[in-house]
């Protein structure tokens, strides 16, 4: 394995070795505190631009499924068509793997995509860092090539543009109820819950004008980066909600896209939320859900319009997840409902969509 070291924009060093495909790269480095389902995470469009650390120190010791494609064109068992993470960062890489399922290594599947894998760092240490820091940009030089030095931007860049399909894809051609979903970077699962319910999904760019379509309802998917970045989704938004009552419900990214639509301003956590375990309380309820999340930003609930209130706060640090319009059936949540990897016990949001379509 190749020496590396893996450099802060604040100048901290943290020194590994290589285990992955062997090339320098910077991105923006976040942190991941699930236990499992480094598969799913790494193939979640959401990740695109940055270096995922993972703090479970264990990390390759039930290799990697075999990324086969089900009849309908989705994955059988990861959340897109390929990594999007920009590099994945470990304490302990276990080069033996067993699973009943595994095809191939954590590490072959990484070269064969041509991603960087670090093992060897101390990822508790460098958690303390991004969490007392915040989350920052980092740099994965080859201690062989000092010259060789990638160079990389995170704030800025429209990374739902990169990630989102550019031509419309149709899924359950002929289902009870059709619905179309804006891909900003859409993971494979909220299709498959939706297909699972009976409906036909009509996937479509994430600048796509859809508003003159034929459809029962709108769904807004998860995605990368900075919603502000994406003005022209949320204008399109806006006009729908000006010419229909047709339900709307969004996740993650969609739950920004559909805030800032209601008028609200979003906001970046300082290391965010990425885990299995964010406890999340239904607002007017005793209700708690264990959630599975992803993102950086966060919607100020304050700013909310006044026919919107919040619909789900977390409950750690009392910021927003999710929202729902007072009177018309327009609701998101910041988490992921479907999970994969993750907890299913808020999946009652897909439910409560379709009940909504009719």
């Amino acid at each position: 394995m190749r020496k590396v070291t893996l450099l802060l924009q604040d100048g901290t060093k943290f020194h590994g070795e290589s285990f992955g495909y062997d090339k320098p790269i910077a991105g923006e480095v976040v942190f991941n505190t699930a236990m499992m389902g480094y598969p799913e995470s790494l193939t979640d469009p959401s990740y695109a631009g940055q270096l995922m650390v993972l703090t479970y120190p264990l990390v390759g010791n039930y290799g990697v499924p075999a990324f086969s494609f089900e009849d309908n064109g989705l994955p059988t068992f990861m959340e897109s068509d390929k990594i999007y993470a920009s590099a994945i960062i470990v304490a302990d890489y276990s080069e033996k793997y067993s699973h009943w399922n595994a095809k191939e290594s954590l590490a072959e599947w990484l070269k064969r995509e041509q991603i960087p894998g670090i093992t060897g760092i101390d990822t508790r240490e460098l958690t303390k860092v991004l969490r007392e820091h915040g989350v920052m940009m980092g740099k994965i030089l080859f201690d062989d090539e000092p010259d060789n030095i990638p160079h990389a931007d995170y704030e800025g860049i429209n990374f739902v543009d990169k990630v989102s399909c550019k031509e419309i894809i149709r899924y359950n051609e002929g289902g009870k109820k059709k619905v179309v979903l804006v891909d900003c970077g859409v993971k494979a699962n909220i299709i498959r819950c939706l297909i699972n319910r009976g409906c036909e999904v009509v996937r479509v760019p994430w600048n796509y004008d859809y508003t003159d379509m034929d459809f029962d309802g709108l769904f807004l998917a998860n995605g990368p980066g900075d919603p502000d970045m994406c003005e022209d989704a949320v204008k399109i938004v806006q006009k729908q909600m000006a010419k229909s009552d047709k339900p709307i419900c969004g996740i993650c990214m969609g739950n920004q896209l559909l805030a800032k639509a209601a008028g609200a301003k979003i906001y970046k956590l300082k290391y965010g939320h990425r885990s299995h375990n964010q406890p999340v309380r239904m607002v007017g309820t005793e209700k708690c859900f264990v959630t599975s999340q992803n993102h950086g930003y966060a919607v100020d609930s304050s700013t909310l319009g006044s026919d919107w209130e919040e619909l789900f706060v977390n409950m750690n640090d009392g910021s927003n997840e999710g929202i729902r319009h007072k009177t018309k059936p327009w609701f998101s949540s910041q988490f992921h409902p479907e999970a994969c990897s993750g907890p299913v016990d808020t999946e009652f949001m897909f439910d409560k969509f379709v009940e909504y379509l009719g």
